[in-house]
């Protein structure tokens, strides 16, 4: 399996990252990619669209999968500058003896950070179509496992750890697993299920006004459920400590 084809000349990080041409030719192929799938976008017309000639593409990438593979690097060090901060931030708690509204803020400024990222790729169809596919599994499985190993097990493991601590349950918990996943959900559905949002709230877009609605209406909720847990795991304690006077 070939890997997106190194530059011939002094890049940085693997990638000239600054390159214009690079990073037209990926604009191009993410919208591509999601309109059509990696199986139905070809690379002669993803570089029609990126404004280059063929030679230019194969030069940076090689071949359709380099593109694709160029296309998650690009996205996954783009979603982790949002993300990594609060991820780090909430791992940092973890490993104190953090009180419970430090963990429910910490559990916020992720969701806060994934809000930024889904809403972000909602008003752009090309990043959501393409995410939609990799998520229904679709695309090439090479995609799935960078975005798992630079994404989605650290996110994963934070919330998880911090839906644990507040509700007094195991991280491995199948309860606090759905938990975590579930409260993200109320965000990742606005970027997922896009039109049938904006049919079911009678919107055309989802602007800057309309998508601080949608955070400070889940906002509330994160923290109403994860202060109702935290109040399950005290009434559990007492109960317990009760019982063995």
């Amino acid at each position: 399996m070939n890997t997106a084809k190194k530059l011939r000349r002094s890049t940085e990080g693997g990638y000239a990252r600054g390159d214009e041409t690079r990073n037209r030719i990926i604009e191009a192929a993410v919208d591509l990619f999601g309109e059509h799938g990696f199986d139905g976008a070809s690379t002669r017309d993803i570089a029609a669209r990126a404004g280059v000639n063929a030679p230019a593409l194969q030069y940076y990438f090689e071949n359709k999968e380099g593109v694709y593979h160029a296309c998650i690097e690009a996205m996954t060090d783009r979603a982790w500058q949002t993300l990594g901060p609060p991820v780090e931030h909430a791992q940092k708690v973890l490993s104190e003896d953090a009180d419970t509204e430090t963990l429910i803020d910490a559990f916020i400024g992720i969701q806060d950070a994934i809000a930024d990222t889904a809403l972000a790729k909602a008003s752009k169809p090309g990043r959501r179509l393409f995410f939609a596919r990799e998520q229904a599994g679709y695309e090439p499985d090479s995609a799935t496992k960078i975005i798992s190993s630079r994404i989605r097990e650290p996110l994963n493991n934070a919330t998880a750890g911090l839906v644990a601590r507040i509700s007094g349950r195991a991280a491995d918990d199948p309860i606090t697993l759905i938990r975590a996943f579930s409260l993200h959900g109320q965000l990742m559905v606005f970027h997922v299920a896009h039109r049938s949002t904006l049919t079911f709230l009678g919107w055309k877009t989802i602007d800057a006004e309309k998508a601080e609605l949608l955070r400070s209406t889940i906002h509330a909720q994160t923290r109403a459920l994860l202060e109702a847990w935290s109040r399950e795991r005290d009434e559990a304690l007492a109960a317990a400590a009760k019982s063995t006077r």
